[in-house]
């Protein structure tokens, strides 16, 4: 299935949609501290409507373990999305192709999946309110994942790193259509905005300090962790010069008489934009500048040529005592269609040191929940 495999620079990555596979994003994670490479491959046969070969690569970064191992992770890579009856093949062929790049002491590759879930589409795992129930328990997605494979080796990892469900709304639509798609509550707020003369406009870096307090204050809100300011410096000055997918970041504030009420970063990686991350101030609430930086940043989007926008993150389904019930409320109020992904996959390279691995894991998350 596969062929003509070798490692490239990250700058020759291919041009692609997918944000956290780009050549940009090896540059955002190597400004962090990151190690990364990248894997050149053809695939033959992954399509059944297509016989023709297919030149694709993958982003792999290494994320250091302990001092001497490393998981080597795949971030909503590889791009190239196989039939489904043989994924599990196509990666399991994949996962021994590239082992001999990685480090000796690497003990696992993990993927982090953006192809579509087996079962966002059967219905018998929907509830009779129309919610998703999620996938069936852990032993049936493995049994099901390592069909076709020759080890059995895949194991479902015990959370996912990127968000595993997200909204994409459809920009090939006109701005009338795409406000006609949202819900009455959302298209209420977006007007409301502007006529209390909320303003979006464009920020450089040297007003990161300005997204960080509103960025700290919607973490302390909603009582999630806080990413270092050097994490979002990166985001917004990492380039890449001479590559074949680099990509383009704006970081957007929507403000009233120049006080700053709401703040995002969008993102373009070729046709698709993205909602990578969004802040909001504590006060002045009723002014609704999220919803007009939302819809500046989704205008904007259109007029650079995107054609699908990514809202990036959403819970799997309304249920209210879930954590993201407030960003579902928020990102469906725009309309657009819920993708939900098979999230995190183990391929394990030293069984022992995995295993160890998943059980420190464990214990961690444990002890941190104590």
């Amino acid at each position: 299935m596969l062929s003509e495999i070798r490692a490239k620079e990250s700058e020759q990555l291919y041009g692609t949609p997918v944000l956290q596979q780009s050549a940009y994003w090896s540059s955002v994670k190597e400004k962090l501290g990151a190690d990364s490479l990248a894997v050149d491959y053809t695939a033959r046969g992954a399509r059944e409507n297509s016989a023709e070969p297919r030149r694709s690569d993958v982003l792999i970064t290494l994320q250091p373990v302990n001092r001497r191992q490393s998981v080597a992770y795949v971030p909503y890579g590889p791009e190239l999305v196989p039939d489904q009856d043989v994924q599990g093949a196509f990666l399991e062929e994949l996962s021994e192709s590239i082992r001999s790049y990685l480090p000796k002491e690497c003990i696992a590759i993990r993927y982090d999946l953006q192809w579509e879930s087996w079962w966002a589409r059967d219905e018998s795992y929907f509830d009779e309110n129309g919610w998703w129930n999620g996938p069936p328990d852990t032993p049936l997605q493995e049994l099901r994942f390592n069909y076709g494979t020759v080890n059995g080796n895949f194991r479902k990892a015990a959370s996912n790193i990127l968000p595993s469900s997200t909204i994409f709304l459809d920009l090939h639509r006109d701005e009338e259509d795409l406000l006609r798609s949202m819900k009455p509550k959302t298209r209420y707020n977006i007007g409301l905005a502007r006529r209390r003369g909320v303003n979006v406009r464009t920020a450089e870096i040297d007003e990161i300090e300005t997204w960080y307090e509103l960025y700290r204050q919607t973490a302390q809100r909603n009582r999630i962790r806080l990413h270092e300011i050097e994490y979002f410096r990166a985001i917004l000055t990492a380039r890449v010069r001479d590559a074949v997918s680099p990509a383009e970041v704006t970081l957007l504030i929507a403000e009233e008489r120049n006080d700053p009420l709401a703040a995002m970063f969008l993102v373009i990686s070729q046709n698709r934009a993205y909602y990578l991350y969004g802040a909001s101030s504590t006060t002045r609430r009723d002014l609704m500048a999220p919803y007009a930086m939302q819809w500046s940043a989704i205008t904007t989007a259109r007029s650079r040529g995107c054609t699908e926008y990514d809202m990036f993150g959403v819970a799997p389904n309304p249920d209210p005592s879930h954590p993201m019930h407030g960003l579902y409320r928020f990102k469906t109020g725009f309309g657009g269609s819920i993708y939900r992904t098979l999230g995190c996959w183990d391929y394990p390279l030293d069984h022992d040191a995995y295993t160890q691995h998943v059980g420190r894991q464990i214990a961690d998350q444990g002890y941190h929940g104590g």
